[in-house]
C-alpha cells in the first residue's frame, strides 16, 4: 500500500504540539465516571426492566447519587446536585447528567434501527450494523438523517480547477487561507487524494511540501491531516503515540477500540507498509499486563461482525462476566478480555443489558470498580461504543476543550476521522449531553483560520 505524498523517508514532521506538551487527555479522566444504568428512558431491548435499586447501592462511589429505596418514579435522583447548569439527560426521563465534575452518570444508549419510509433501516457505513439509529427517546424522527458525515463527496468535482486555486491562494506573498479552506473543508477525502495528484501533475510540485511551507501551527496539523488517506492518518496517529519517550494511551485505544475490523486490518497492513514496522510488536514494547493483551486483540480485527443478537448467550456471557467480577473475590480479567474483544457491537449491547438484570449494576459500574488505569479505560470504550458509539465522541470532543487549554490533537483528530462517518450524530448527542453545540464550543476554544477551518468541517 503506498501514499503519495507520505514517504517514511520524510519524516513526515510531527506536528506542532503533537504529542501536546502537558495537554494529553487522559480518557476518561480516573474516577470521574461512574455510568450507572439509566432507569426510565433506556429500558433495555426486549422488555425487560432494570430492578430497582436496593438502598444506597446503585451508585457506590458516586457521593451525591444515592438511590434509597429505589429509583423515584418521577425520575430524577434524590439529593443530585442541580448546580451548575445540569441539563435534562435527552429522553424526557427526568434523568439530569453533570456536563462537569464527578458523578457523570447515565451512558446513553443507542437506540435501535428505524425503518424509514421505503422500508428497511437507512444502510449507512460506520454504524455497527451500517444502519442508522432511530432518535433518542423525546427526540423527533426528523432530526435523524441518513447522511451521516457533515462533509460530502463536492458535485461537478474537478481536481485540476481545485489544484489551481490552491496553486494561487499559496503563489506569491503571502497566502490565502480562505480559498484554501473554501477547498479542502468541501471536498471527500477521496477528492482530496486526487487534488494532491493532479498538483503534481499540473506543477511539478508536492501539494503537501507546499502547504506545510505557507501554514504553521493547529491549522497546518489539520489541513495535513485532512490531505492524508484515512488508513494512513490512522496508522500515522498510532505511529507517533508510540513513537520516542513516552505513550499516548488514550490516542491507542480510541482508534483501536472503535474501528471495524477491515479498518483495523487496513491500519495494520498500513503502519507495516509505510513505516516498516509491525504494530503488535510496538504495541507489547509499549504497554504491559492486561492493557497490551487488550490491544493486541484488537489489532487482530476479528470481532464477530454478525448483526443478529443471540439473546441466551447475551445472558450466558452477562452471567459469565459477572462471576468474573461482581461474583467473586478478585477479577478474571482474560474473561472480560474474551468477550468484549470478540462480541459484535449488537450483541454486546444485549450482553449490557442482561447484565444489568443480572448485577443490578450497570456493566461499566461494575468495569470502574474491577478495573483501573489504561485497561479500565479500553473496556469501557468498548461497552460505550456498543451502547453508543456518537455518544462516545461527542464526550471526547467535550474532553479535549474542557477546562484550561485544549488537546488540539485529539480534537482535529476526532474532527477529521469522524467527518465522513458519524459526525452529524456526534453533533447532536454533544448538544444533548452538553446543553451547548460543537460549533459553539469550537468558537470559544479557538481562533483565526484553524477556528474556520474547524466550523466548515463541523457546520453550524
Amino acid at each position: 500500500m503506498s501514499y503519495p505524498g507520505y514517504p517514511p523517508s520524510d519524516g513526515y514532521p510531527a506536528f506542532p504540539g503533537y504529542p501536546p506538551t502537558g495537554q494529553e487527555s487522559v480518557y476518561p479522566p480516573a474516577g470521574q465516571y461512574a455510568y450507572p444504568a439509566v432507569p426510565g428512558g433506556f429500558p433495555p431491548s426486549g422488555g425487560g426492566t432494570y430492578p430497582a435499586a436496593p438502598p444506597n447501592a446503585g451508585f457506590p462511589g458516586a457521593a451525591g447519587y444515592p438511590a434509597p429505596g429505589g429509583y423515584p418514579a418521577s425520575g430524577g435522583y434524590p439529593g443530585a446536585p442541580q448546580a451548575g447548569g445540569m441539563p435534562p439527560y435527552p429522553g424526557g426521563s427526568g434523568f439530569s447528567v453533570p456536563p462537569t465534575g464527578p458523578g457523570f452518570g447515565g451512558y446513553p444508549q443507542q437506540p435501535p434501527a428505524q425503518s424509514y419510509a421505503g422500508g428497511g433501516p437507512a444502510q449507512i457505513p460506520g454504524f455497527p450494523g451500517g444502519q442508522v439509529p432511530s432518535p433518542m427517546p423525546g427526540l423527533p424522527a426528523a432530526v435523524v438523517q441518513c447522511t451521516q458525515g457533515t462533509i460530502q463527496a463536492a458535485p461537478n468535482f474537478d481536481a485540476g480547477r481545485d489544484a489551481e486555486i490552491l496553486r494561487k491562494a499559496m503563489k506569491g506573498f503571502g497566502t490565502d487561507e480562505q480559498a484554501i479552506i473554501n477547498v479542502v473543508a468541501n471536498r471527500s477525502n477521496d477528492q482530496r487524494q486526487k487534488i494532491k495528484a493532479a498538483f503534481k501533475t499540473m506543477y511539478g510540485k508536492d501539494l503537501i511540501k507546499d502547504l506545510k511551507s505557507e501554514l504553521s501551527g493547529n491549522v497546518e496539523e489539520l489541513i495535513l491531516a485532512l490531505f492524508m488517506p484515512s488508513t494512513y492518518y490512522d496508522a500515522w496517529s498510532l505511529r507517533h503515540a508510540m513513537k520516542g519517550a513516552g505513550t499516548q494511551e488514550s490516542v491507542l485505544i480510541e482508534i483501536l477500540c472503535t474501528r471495524t475490523n477491515q479498518e483495523i486490518r487496513e491500519i495494520v497492513n498500513c503502519y507495516k507498509s509505510e513505516f516498516g514496522r509491525d504494530i503488535e510488536q510496538d504495541i507489547r514494547s509499549d504497554t504491559s499486563g492486561h492493557f497490551e493483551r487488550l490491544l493486541v486483540s484488537m489489532c487482530q480485527g476479528n470481532r464477530d461482525e454478525n448483526q443478529t443478537v443471540d439473546y441466551q448467550k447475551a445472558q450466558e456471557d452477562a452471567q459469565r462476566l459477572y462471576q468474573a467480577g461482581e461474583g467473586k473475590l478478585g477479577t478474571d480479567e482474560s474473561c472480560f478480555n474474551m468477550v468484549l474483544a470478540s462480541r459484535s457491537f449488537p450483541q454486546l449491547k444485549a450482553t449490557v443489558e442482561a447484565y444489568s438484570r443480572i448485577a443490578n449494576r450497570d456493566l461499566l459500574s461494575s468495569i470502574d470498580r474491577e478495573f483501573s488505569g489504561n485497561v479500565e479505560r479500553g473496556l469501557k470504550t468498548i461497552v460505550q461504543c456498543a451502547l453508543n458509539r456518537p455518544a462516545f465522541f461527542a464526550e471526547r470532543l467535550y474532553y479535549s476543550m474542557k477546562g484550561a487549554g485544549t488537546d488540539d490533537s485529539t480534537l482535529i483528530r476526532i474532527v477529521v476521522t469522524r467527518s465522513e462517518i458519524d459526525l452529524v450524530q456526534i453533533k447532536q448527542m454533544f448538544t444533548q449531553m452538553y446543553q451547548k453545540t460543537l460549533a459553539t464550543m469550537i468558537a470559544s476554544d479557538t481562533s483565526g483560520d484553524y477556528r474556520k477551518l474547524l466550523l466548515a468541517i463541523v457546520g453550524q
